[in-house]
């Protein structure tokens, strides 16, 4: 085989249409081999004899697009260091672009012996390693654009590829549980009638089951559990694993692109699928340990913040530009519209505590690729300190855990949870605001997919986990939920209609805040996980979204439907500043006004008794200070939201002329149908009228003349 110098740059493999240049990374190797399968999986090794700066490279001109390949490094082995070199073991590619094949769990992937840890294994692991994939760059985009939403307009759908397409009864079965099914047809045009701007896709880099979980014949069907940061994960395919899968990944973004909907994918650059010191060694860990991974003060072990056995470490500058890398392909070759970063808190710790202006915050702020994206935080970790949500850098926005538990609270009914309610509802400027940013920093959610289900979380008080296979210890107990008085299924149609309400509620609350609602999958179509709080490992119909029961669920897809056409088309449920609560200039009306169930002003008084429940708001559109694309001023209708999530009935008083001298009725959670096919014109009651909220619900009312 001709073998030329080629380039240390760019990393992994790369093909020019001529042949493919080779080049990895590792500061402790003596000696690299880069290793080649041809079809009948016999191995040829070609020597790396050029390094530059701790790049070792090649080119070599006969080589195409599904070659297979991977890699040995020859250098220090001293486990008590944290040196886990071992050329017996084939190593993936970081950059690798695409994976071919299984891996066993055969002790040969391990560096030591399972009946005794502290002796060495050098058993070959190559026929039971999966292989890094030679693609093509090339593909034909058309005219692709980024729909570009900003975020104040945007509705998030976080879903999994396979578990939302693998029952739908319209995709063809060879197609269900993929990419292309995702982009079938039948997924789009439910995703464009509930109003969906952006598809947030649990993670779809090439992960790993774990050891442990095939052990008990279970699956990480969420993929928390990368090995591959560049390559879109072969099961999710459904046409083949020698680089197919690429081109079927950029063929649905693009699909997706075409019907206005963004493509934003959940990323795990916190930890890899080595997991802990016992764990495999399968790239980075036997290409250059201390570099990739974050290592305890015995080197032994490695530094845990995220609950998986390893951290990686984000201080050394290549695995910051593997980092760096992996997001700009993303961006440029595969069309994503933005990130979703899993434990984002872990990478910005600095030597322990998090560090808001770490280097790795300051390379995306100054990335003209990566800063011009969608950048959403899981703001918090498993160690010390960990929990950051308000305190990202003012580019990105976060998954507001704290929206998530005071929203829960007050539906579930805990006393003294107005206060924060109140804030939640108006884009937690408590969080956001002294710092720069704007509403639309909190991505509002009530469920996603670690936890209840939204049915769930109307019908069980408690977990139940049992087939996790760990006595139901996994999963948090901090549910925050309440089954309406019977735990699980129930055949009594007062409880199954209250359920449905407080769906509702729930619901109408996510939409009617400020901020970017966030939707998990199938929650408008009545999904259930049977109470399971931890579906991790449930790659089954525990997971799967049931598209025939759906069809129980239509009057609950349909209000969801509605909710966010009303957010659409409504700029005042969206502003992209924050409420002042004072008066409009030129009027003695505030922006937004806290109302009692009496039609009066909330004072201090009402805000610090913890028996305080319901209420009513009242958003001004006259008061919405910034002005449309355009630069026109934005006018909008006025709306008032009465909202009891009591037991009982309560009477609101309208408020005096000065707000409103008529109001008609918008939706009504007690009733779904109500003023679903009508448009408001002649008002259901006047100023100062009175009106009955039944129990668990809220109305919303339009102001007409």
């Amino acid at each position: 085989m001709e073998v030329w110098p080629g380039d240390a740059y760019p990393l992994g493999a790369t093909y020019n249409g001529a042949g493919t240049n080779f080049a990895l990374f590792s500061e402790l190797a003596h000696r690299v081999e880069l290793c080649l399968f041809d079809d009948e999986d016999i191995e040829h090794r070609v020597e790396l004899s050029e390094v530059d700066g701790f790049i070792w490279h090649c080119y070599l001109p006969d080589v195409e697009p599904g070659q297979r390949y991977g890699f040995r490094v020859h250098g220090p082995f001293d486990p008590g260091a944290g040196l886990r070199c071992n050329p017996a073991k084939l190593l993936l590619d970081p950059y690798g672009k695409s994976f071919d094949g299984p891996v066993d769990w055969d002790e040969s992937l391990f560096d030591y012996r399972w009946d005794r840890p502290g002796l060495r294994n050098d058993d070959d692991s190559a026929t039971h390693q999966t292989r890094s994939v030679v693609v093509s760059p090339f593909f034909d985009w058309g005219n692709d654009r980024p729909p570009r939403t900003r975020y104040s307009e945007s509705v998030i759908y976080e879903a999994h590829v396979r578990g939302l397409t693998v029952l739908h009864p319209e995709i063809p079965p060879a197609l269900r549980g993929t990419y292309a099914g995702l982009a079938h047809p039948a997924v789009v045009e439910h995703l464009q009638h509930l109003g969906v701007t952006a598809v947030e896709l649990m993670p779809v880099h090439q992960f790993l089951d774990d050891h442990n979980l095939v052990q008990r014949g279970l699956a990480n069907y969420w993929g928390y559990n990368t090995v591959g940061y560049f390559a879109p994960h072969r099961r999710y395919a459904a046409r083949g694993g020698r680089g197919q899968q690429v081109t079927e990944f950029k063929a649905m973004v693009r699909t997706l692109h075409e019907a206005g909907i963004e493509v934003i994918l959940d990323v795990v650059y916190n930890h890899t699928a080595e997991g802990n010191h016992l764990g495999p060694t399968l790239a980075f860990r036997g290409i250059d340990n201390p570099a990739y991974y974050r290592l305890a003060d015995d080197p032994r072990y490695y530094a845990d913040y995220t609950g998986t056995g390893n951290t990686l470490n984000v201080r050394h500058p290549h695995t910051l530009q593997l980092i760096m890398d992996s997001l700009r392909y993303w961006v440029l070759d595969m069309h994503v519209d933005g990130f979703r970063f899993d434990l984002a808190a872990a990478l910005a710790r600095g030597l322990y505590e998090v560090d808001r202006l770490a280097a790795f915050f300051d390379l995306v702020q100054q990335d003209p690729v990566v800063s011009q994206v969608k950048l959403i935080a899981e703001p918090w970790d498993l160690g010390a300190g960990g929990y950051q949500v308000g305190n990202f850098p003012p580019l990105w926005t976060e998954w507001n855990g704290r929206y998530r538990d005071s929203v829960r609270d007050f539906w579930c009914g805990s006393p003294g949870t107005v206060g924060e309610f109140a804030s939640r509802l108006t884009g937690s400027s408590d969080l956001y605001e002294s710092s720069g940013r704007r509403p639309y920093s909190s991505i509002n959610f009530v469920t996603a997919h670690d936890g209840f289900t939204l049915h769930d979380l109307v019908s069980y008080n408690g977990k139940h986990n049992a087939a996790n296979g760990e006595d139901n210890r996994d999963g948090t107990h901090d549910n925050r939920s309440w089954n309406c008085g019977v735990e699980g299924p129930t055949d009594d149609p007062e409880i199954e209609e209250l359920r449905e309400r407080q769906m509702r509620n729930l619901l109408t609350t996510l939409f009617l805040s400020q901020g970017v609602p966030m939707l998990l999958h199938g929650d408008e179509l009545g999904r259930t996980q049977g109470g399971n709080n931890n579906a991790y490992c449930q790659d089954n119909r525990i997971s799967w979204v049931d598209w025939k029961r759906a069809e129980g669920f239509r009057s609950l897809t349909d209000f969801t439907t509605r909710l966010a056409r009303l957010r659409r088309e409504h700029p005042v449920f969206r502003r992209r500043r924050f409420f002042q609560g004072r008066p409009v200039r030129g009027t003695s009306l505030e922006d937004l006004a806290w109302l009692t169930p009496g039609g009066l002003p909330m004072g201090d008084a009402q805000w610090t008794d913890g028996n305080t429940r319901a209420l009513a708001i009242f958003y001004n559109g006259d008061g919405i200070p910034e002005p449309d694309r355009h630069g026109r001023k934005l006018r909008d209708d006025s709306f008032l939201l009465l909202v009891n999530p009591t037991p009982e009935v309560v009477a609101f008083t309208l408020p005096g002329p000065a707000y409103g001298t008529g109001w008609a009725v918008v939706l009504d959670t007690a009733d779904p149908q109500r003023g679903a096919h009508s448009a408001p014109g002649t008002p259901a009651a006047r100023a100062r009228a009175t009106l009955a909220v039944p129990g668990h619900s809220q109305q919303l009312l339009v102001r007409v003349p």
